[in-house]
């Protein structure tokens, strides 16, 4: 399994295993880039000299959503401020209690080094993409909501600072669908129609959507012409995500079902359905 393969290469380095150097340590070498790695023998959550992290986006703050198949790229930017400036920093995104003894989830960029911008003289923001693959890296639907960053940046005076629980500010959820249907259509004013549909929410340990149950969804009615929906009840999934309510047919107009979403899913919207009353 990929965690268990990488964790063992993480423990008690990963954070600095791209730590630099600055390029005075290699000038006798005139082809040498600016920094060079280091030997990744250093802790986890060091700081050393004046080197900071200030702040730590990912995916742009927005919550990451995952189905069963698609993969997502999803960047990781790390803000960091030292008097000598920045040139360099790492990111990855890891689930558990404990970066080096207790870990169930773990996305590594591709590329080590982060793609860093400077902000000015002293800051830079340093941006590194991972990849987000469902079937590999989501083997438990207990790896849905808040995710860790571990993170490092480095001055260019040789300071650094690694920091392994750093908390981000987009929580990974499982995808949900939501379906509405209407019937009898067409249907006689002050008859009753019956609206069922389906919560269903990707399941990562199966590769399949599964019934999302016991949740309160709301059902909504726009009567034709009219630009707003509005609620008209609020019922509850059943064992199998299934919802069944009835209503008055009144007017021409559209139904549809509206979940508000949990901490581990996200909120969704069926398309309206139309019926024709007469």
């Amino acid at each position: 399994m990929r965690i268990r393969a990488t964790v063992a290469v993480l423990t008690g380095t990963l954070a600095l295993s791209a730590l630099v150097v600055p390029a005075a340590q290699a000038a006798d070498e005139p082809n040498a880039p600016k920094f060079a790695p280091f030997a990744a023998d250093m802790p986890l959550d060091e700081v050393v000299g004046d080197t900071k992290i200030t702040k730590v986006t990912v995916n742009g703050g927005k919550d990451i959503v995952l189905g069963t198949t698609e993969k997502k790229k999803v960047t990781i930017a790390v803000t960091a401020t030292d008097p000598s400036g920045i040139i360099a920093g790492s990111a990855f995104l890891w689930h558990g209690t404990d970066v080096e003894a207790d870990i169930d989830g773990l996305i590594f960029p591709d590329e080590l080094m982060a793609d860093c911008k400077v902000v000015n003289a002293t800051t830079s923001t340093c941006t590194s993409t991972v990849v987000v693959d469902p079937k590999v890296d989501l083997w438990s639907n207990t790896l849905a909501g808040k995710w860790k960053v571990s993170a490092s940046a480095y001055g260019d005076d040789g300071d650094y600072v690694a920091k392994d629980e750093l908390a981000s500010d987009a929580r990974m959820q499982r995808n949900a669908r939501l379906t509405t249907n209407a019937s009898p259509e067409p249907v006689k004013k002050g008859k009753t129609l019956t609206v069922t549909g389906a919560l269903t929410r990707a399941n990562w340990e199966t590769s399949k959507y599964a019934g999302y149950t016991s949740q309160p969804v709301k059902l909504q009615y726009k009567k034709k012409g009219a630009t707003s929906y509005s609620t008209l009840k609020t019922i509850t999934s059943d064992s199998k995500g299934n919802l069944k309510t009835t209503v008055k047919a009144s007017a021409d107009g559209y139904f549809r079902y509206v979940f508000a979403g949990t901490s581990t899913t996200p909120a969704v919207t069926s398309t309206g359905d139309f019926v024709d009353v007469n």
